[in-house]
C-alpha cells in the first residue's frame, strides 16, 4: 500500500497511454467479429462472433502473405544482426577519427526518410532486376536497417573490456574467432533488442513492398491486407479479420521474446 501510495503517479500516466494503444487493435477486433450489415458502433463490441469475416479473409492472400512475410522478414533480421554486428565491431574498437566520421555518417543515415529517395531506388532495382523479387525487397529492408543495427551493437561493444580480445590474441584467436566466440556470445541480449526492432519494421513494411512486390507471384502481409480495398468495392471487415491474423505471429513472438527484449534494451542503455 505504501509503494503503490508513492508510484500512483505511473498508473495515472500509464492509463490513458494503455488506451491510446490498445484502442485500435480493440476496434480491429471489433469489426472482424462483425457482421457487414451491423449498424452498431465500432466502439461497440458485437454480441456474437461473426467468423465468416475470417473465412473471406483466407480465400484471399493472407496465407500468402504470411509465408512471404516470414520468408522476408527472417532473411532481412539475420543479415542485420550479422553484418551489423560484423560492421560494428571494428567501430566500437577502434577509436579513430575515421570511425568516429563513419559512426555519424551512420547516424546521419538515420534520418534520411527511405521514400524521399525511392526513385533513384526504384531505377537502381529495375537495373538489377529486382523488382518483384525476394532478394530485391530483403535488400532495401537490409540497407535501411543497418544504421539502427550498428549503432546499438557499436555503443554495446564499447561496453565489452577490449582485454577479452587481447587474451583471446594471445591464445591465437584472429580478429574472425575473436568475435564469434568471444564478443558474439555477450550480444544475445541486445541481439534480441535488434531483431525484434528491425523484425517488426519488415513485418509492417508497406512502402517498400508496394513499389517492389509488383507479382502477384510474391506478396507480403500488408499488401494482402490492402487487396481487400478497392476503388469499386472494398471489404473492411475481411480486412480486419486479415490484419488479425497477419498480426498474430509477430504478437506471439514478442512475447516469447519480451524479457530479452526488454533486458538488452535496458543494458544497451546503461551500457
Amino acid at each position: 500500500m505504501k509503494t503503490f501510495k508513492k508510484t500512483w503517479w505511473r498508473y495515472l500516466i500509464a492509463i490513458p497511454i494503455l488506451f491510446v494503444y490498445l484502442t485500435p487493435f480493440y476496434i480491429l477486433l471489433g469489426v472482424a467479429f462483425s457482421m457487414p450489415a451491423d449498424p452498431s458502433s465500432r466502439w461497440m463490441f458485437p454480441g456474437y462472433l461473426y467468423l465468416e469475416n475470417f473465412r473471406v479473409a483466407m480465400l484471399g492472400r493472407i496465407g500468402q502473405g504470411i509465408i512471404g512475410s516470414l520468408i522476408i522478414t527472417v532473411s532481412s533480421v539475420v543479415l542485420i544482426v550479422v553484418i551489423g554486428a560484423l560492421a560494428a565491431y571494428p567501430l566500437a574498437r577502434n577509436k579513430s577519427r575515421l570511425n568516429k566520421f563513419v559512426r555519424l555518417f551512420v547516424l546521419g543515415v538515420m534520418m534520411v526518410p527511405p521514400l524521399s529517395i525511392l526513385v533513384p531506388i526504384y531505377r537502381v532495382m529495375i537495373t538489377l532486376n529486382a523488382i518483384s523479387t525476394y532478394q530485391g525487397i530483403i535488400v532495401l529492408l537490409v540497407t535501411f536497417s543497418l544504421p539502427l543495427s550498428i549503432f546499438i551493437f557499436s555503443n554495446f561493444i564499447s561496453s565489452i573490456p577490449a582485454a577479452l580480445d587481447e587474451a583471446a590474441h594471445i591464445d591465437g584467436c584472429g580478429p574472425l574467432r575473436t568475435f564469434f566466440f568471444i564478443i558474439m556470445p555477450q550480444l544475445v541480449p541486445v541481439t534480441t533488442s535488434v531483431a525484434i526492432l528491425t523484425g517488426v519494421a519488415a513485418w509492417n513494411d508497406y512502402q517498400f513492398s508496394l513499389y517492389i512486390l509488383q507479382a502477384h507471384r510474391i506478396t507480403s502481409v500488408t499488401l494482402a491486407v490492402t487487396d481487400f480495398f478497392a476503388q469499386v468495392g472494398s471489404n473492411p471487415f475481411a480486412a480486419a479479420a486479415s490484419a488479425v491474423l497477419g498480426v498474430l505471429p509477430i504478437i506471439v513472438i514478442f512475447l516469447f521474446l519480451q524479457r530479452y527484449f526488454i533486458k538488452g534494451m535496458v543494458d544497451s542503455a546503461i551500457k
